[in-house]
C-alpha cells in the first residue's frame, strides 16, 4: 500500500508568484539584522519577565523625561518596543508558514521514499533476469554498510 501523506499541486505560475511574494518581503524587511554567534552570546537578551521590567521602565521614563540625562535615547527605545509589537505577530505568522513549509518538505520526502522502497522491493523480486540486474546492483549500493571502524584501543597508563 503506498504512503501519500500529501500531495502538492503548485503551479509554475504559484510558484512565481511566491518568488515575487518573498521578494517583496525581503524588500520589505530589507532593515532585519542577522547576528553572528559571538554577537548573539554577547548582547543582552530580554525574556518575558524582563520584557515586563523594559516596558513599565520606559513608560515612567516617558513621564518623567526631565529626569532622563540627555545621552539615553528614549525616543529610539520606544520606536523599538513599537517596532517589536507590530514585527511579533508578523513573525508568529512566518515561522507558522515556515513550520508547515518544513512539515511538507519532510512529507513530500518521506512520500518519495515510500515509494522508491517499494519500487525496488518490486525490481528485486520481479527484475531478476529481465535486464536491470545492473541497475538494480547501482540502486542496492544505497543498503550497503561498511564495516564499522576499529576502534583503537585506549592507552592505559
Amino acid at each position: 500500500m503506498s504512503q501519500n501523506l500529501i500531495s502538492l499541486t503548485l503551479t509554475e505560475a504559484d510558484y512565481a508568484e511566491i518568488d515575487s511574494a518573498l521578494a517583496t518581503l525581503d524588500a520589505k524587511l530589507s532593515g532585519l539584522i542577522s547576528l553572528d554567534t559571538d554577537e548573539r552570546r554577547a548582547i543582552s537578551k530580554m525574556g518575558e519577565k524582563s520584557e515586563a521590567f523594559c516596558r513599565r521602565t520606559l513608560v515612567v521614563m516617558s513621564e518623567h523625561p526631565d529626569l532622563i540625562p540627555a545621552g539615553v535615547d528614549l525616543p529610539e527605545a520606544l520606536r523599538d518596543m513599537a517596532q517589536l509589537d507590530a514585527l511579533r505577530p508578523r513573525i508568529t505568522r512566518l515561522r507558522k508558514l515556515l513550520g508547515r513549509a518544513e512539515d511538507s518538505e519532510m512529507a513530500l520526502g518521506s512520500d518519495m521514499m515510500a515509494t522508491a522502497l517499494e519500487g525496488y522491493a518490486l525490481l528485486k523480486v520481479l527484475g531478476k533476469g529481465s535486464g536491470l540486474d545492473a541497475l538494480r546492483r547501482d540502486m542496492a549500493s544505497r543498503f550497503s554498510r561498511k564495516p564499522p571502524a576499529a576502534k583503537a584501543p585506549a592507552n592505559v597508563a
